[in-house]
């Protein structure tokens, strides 16, 4: 499908579309012109927030609202009922950060927010402020339902039975670490699939509310959490644990991820992130007595050649760069033993996977701060 640039008019009417090389620039917020682009950028970031957890969670709560009108038979789990309310948390999340991702970063949860801004991908300014608007844009979610739903409002998050507060306390903790590593893996860090990230996010959202929702309700948030509870004026005596719990998950995930990032994760399975023309290239020769390495290239008419190093020093693993494992082309080449020749007339080596330097040297990783998902 072949969408063109939406127009600037609020509603387009038959006959009103204007064609796009005719089309006036976009106008901008005359208002907003004067401030300083580091304040208007939280400004829209703040806006984004606010407008994404709104919706992630209005959706979210209305299907558990939903989910929670029959009354329940017996004190077994419903299955039907926690992969209802599963589905909806887990797809309203995909579906939002998707949507919000390029605006924000499509955060929603002050616990994953925490967890950026310890991490450097998000700076300490910019994390208070859109934790402040994930707050309103909870309580604006639960409020809304509240009023638009038949019935009081049932979406709050509970001890199931049998659960104590320590348990729950832990349970929490265990499955936001598992949604912040997530979110550091697919989204922090930068690879090719990055652009993905929301789907695998969302369905990372999806398997802890199957583990979790019948034991704690399955917050991960405190956002989620506090929303609720703000619209009924009710607060258990062991809420504390829907903020402590998911903070102490991201210093969990925090904690693991420069771990990885410490011993260099990106060469224990350098290849992942490549096709297999620029694997062979970047995957470091695993016989250290080799005096010399072999390389096959296909050239334009279909003949295949060998593009033999003589005396090649023992290749040692690559030391990955502040960019999450991107290599520049140099050392690539350093680690073939070819020359930049062999790169550009190599026709493996498709125009879109490149081994130059706007490959390798234009995705920054976590610590330069650089959340937002590839466009």
């Amino acid at each position: 499908m072949n969408i063109n640039r939406p127009a600037d008019n609020p509603i387009v009417l038959p006959g009103m579309r204007v064609k796009t090389s005719e089309r006036p620039p976009p106008r901008r917020v005359h208002g907003l012109s004067w401030l300083p682009p580091a304040i208007r950028n939280h400004i829209i970031a703040m806006l984004g927030e606010f407008t994404g957890t709104f919706l992630f969670l209005f959706f979210a709560f209305a299907a558990t609202q939903v989910a929670n009108t029959a009354p329940p038979s017996s004190q077994k789990p419903n299955v039907a009922v926690l992969l209802y309310i599963s589905l909806a948390f887990g797809f309203s999340l995909a579906v939002n950060v998707w949507v919000f991702f390029r605006i924000s970063g499509g955060v929603f949860n002050p616990a994953v927010t925490l967890g950026l801004c310890l991490i450097g991908a998000v700076g300490w300014i910019r994390g208070f402020l859109i934790i402040l608007t994930q707050m309103v844009g909870a309580i604006a979610a639960a409020g809304i339902v509240s009023c638009l739903f038949p019935g009081p409002l049932n979406v709050r998050t509970t001890l199931g039975p049998d659960t104590s507060i320590v348990r729950g306390l832990f349970i929490e903790m265990f499955l936001t670490a598992q949604l912040i590593f997530t979110i550091f893996m697919l989204a922090a860090e930068k690879h090719k699939g990055t652009f993905l990230a929301p789907v695998g996010i969302g369905l990372c959202l999806f398997i802890a509310e199957l583990a979790g929702v019948y034991f704690t309700g399955g917050s991960l948030n405190p956002a989620r959490s506090f929303g609720p509870d703000v619209i009924l004026h009710t607060f258990n005596g062991y809420h504390w644990i829907y903020w402590v719990g998911p903070a102490l998950g991201a210093l969990l995930a925090v904690a693991l991820y420069r771990l990885i990032k410490a011993l260099e994760y990106e060469t224990a399975n350098p290849g992942a992130d490549f096709n297999k023309p620029d694997a062979e290239v970047f995957y470091p020769d695993e016989d250290p007595g080799a005096g010399r390495r072999g390389h096959h290239s296909s050239g334009y008419d279909g003949t295949t050649e060998a593009c033999i190093t003589p005396h090649a020093p023992t290749i040692a693993l690559p030391t990955p760069s502040s960019t999450g494992g991107h290599l520049s082309r140099s050392r690539l080449q350093s680690i073939a033993g070819q020359t930049a020749s062999e790169y550009s007339t190599s026709p493996d080596h498709r125009s879109h996977h490149s081994l130059g330097e706007d490959t390798y040297n234009k995705a920054p990783g976590a610590e330069e701060g650089n959340l937002g998902l590839p466009h």
